[in-house]
């Protein structure tokens, strides 16, 4: 399955400052260049030298304006069937606890990249250059066409990729099976078969349309 622009799709992992980022860039012939780094100004750079078509983000790209989620997570489905996923709280609940330390990371990524050129999506339409928040197990459950359990994830997602067509080699744990699962989000979502979750105030998760099989 060809991607119709031959620009790279980026997905990226993101820890916290020690684990820091793991990145991965979507070629043609579906297979994955790694690229690891804990400095944000390095994984900034990389992004900008392939100039990808787009970018998804498996951290939260905002803060819930109050309480302890946002209408994304809570909306977040897949074949009409609710994807549990992370809580994002209001951002004063969430300052000095070390729990949160890679929310935080995923904040400065945000704007990091945006200042490096990308724009982040707004809900409307896809366009190049965009980048946005995904989630890996979402993303692994649209690709077998509904809910997957999320027990053994790394030994699960990256069946889910390999059964897609993707090369899998490389991916030797969960950081980077993640990372790849995001970049797929990103190859989807510049073709414009991608839905989304949320609104503008707290922001969007996107993950891959379910699609018939031979078409994922």
């Amino acid at each position: 399955m060809p991607t119709p622009d031959p620009s790279p799709l980026i997905g990226i992992d993101v820890g916290g400052p020690k684990k820091g980022f793991h990145a991965a860039a979507l070629r043609m012939g579906h297979r994955f260049e790694r690229f690891h780094s804990r400095c944000l100004d390095a994984l900034a750079a990389w992004c900008r030298s392939l100039g990808p078509a787009a970018i998804g983000i498996d951290a939260p790209c905002a803060w819930a304006v109050e309480g302890r989620s946002r209408l994304a997570e809570r909306a977040l489905a897949v074949a009409g069937r609710p994807v549990a996923c992370f809580k994002t709280p209001a951002r004063e609940r969430a300052r000095g606890n070390p729990f949160y330390d890679w929310v935080f990371q995923g904040e400065k990524l945000y704007l990091s990249l945006q200042r490096a050129g990308f724009s982040l999506y707004n809900g409307k339409g896809s366009g190049r250059g965009r980048l946005f928040e995904t989630f890996p197990h979402a993303i692994a459950c649209a690709l077998a066409g509904g809910t997957v359990p999320a027990r053994n994830k790394a030994a699960t997602r990256r069946e889910q990729l390999r059964a897609a067509g993707y090369a899998v080699d490389g991916l030797s744990h969960i950081d980077w099976i993640d990372a790849a699962l995001c970049a797929v989000a990103a190859e989807r979502f510049q073709m414009g078969r991608t839905v989304a979750f949320g609104d503008q105030r707290e922001g969007f998760i996107v993950i891959p349309m379910v699609e018939s099989a031979g078409l994922v």
